[in-house]
């Protein structure tokens, strides 16, 4: 059954209570033109009476697309970026979809969550093939992955908001994954030999990123549970 569509204050308080408190009525204006957005699109999606499961599999699915198209000589990594950009866009409407017709449920982010991790997999691999060492890989995907852990298990503890937003958040990931194949194609087109030293150094900022980001959180945490208590 379809939920009532939302307006935009709805869909702004909804989101909020599903994010932390955080209002995405007073981001900076570039994060509040993107929700909004995010918004509008989720409106026509529900209006059309596409189901955000739907939406998610879709993003599930072109993220898994760019290992595949990655190898690619020349154009690869190009195509592998101009996938992840589609996903991010599957990956906001998603959400937008289930808040704006008001279908949000408890399965449903379990769903988006996995999608997500499967998708930065995806991604990493497409990383790997493309000449970034294993190892290196790996530890972007562990403590990306620890990243979600620690704030799941403290909100499970009773931690009531977000923690802290961190440089390793979702969206840190999207933009490294997207400027990461897009330096390794333009620096293929130069020389193919530059294709894997660009996209190890790639490697390495997400997982610096994710390392600092975890750090982040844990100071975050460890005051929210203390306070707590």
């Amino acid at each position: 059954m379809v939920g009532r569509q939302l307006n935009w204050d709805q869909y702004a308080t909804a989101w909020a209570r599903l994010h932390g408190g955080f209002d995405p009525r007073t981001a900076a204006p570039p994060v509040r033109a993107w929700l909004r957005l995010a918004y509008h699109g989720g409106y026509v999606l529900g209006r059309l009476r596409v189901t955000p499961t739907a939406v998610t599999v879709a993003g599930v699915l072109l993220c898994l697309g760019v290992p595949l198209v990655a190898v690619r000589p020349q154009d690869g990594p190009f195509l592998g970026a101009l996938l992840v950009l589609l996903a991010s866009v599957a990956d906001s409407l998603d959400g937008a979809v289930a808040v704006a017709s008001n279908r949000t449920t408890r399965l449903g982010y379990v769903y988006d969550s996995v999608a997500d991790r499967l998708g930065e997999a995806a991604w990493l691999v497409a990383f790997w093939l493309l000449g970034a060492p294993g190892v290196l890989v790996v530890a972007g995907g562990a403590l990306s992955w620890l990243h979600e852990y620690v704030r799941a298990r403290a909100t499970s503890a009773g931690m009531r908001e977000v923690g802290a937003v961190t440089v390793g958040e979702r969206p840190t990931r999207v933009v490294v994954a997207l400027v990461g194949l897009l330096l390794a194609g333009l620096a293929g087109l130069i020389a193919p030999d530059l294709t894997a030293g660009t996209i190890t150094m790639a490697t390495a900022v997400w997982a610096l990123l994710a390392g600092f980001g975890l750090g982040q959180l844990l100071a975050a945490v460890r005051g929210a549970l203390i306070n707590a208590s």
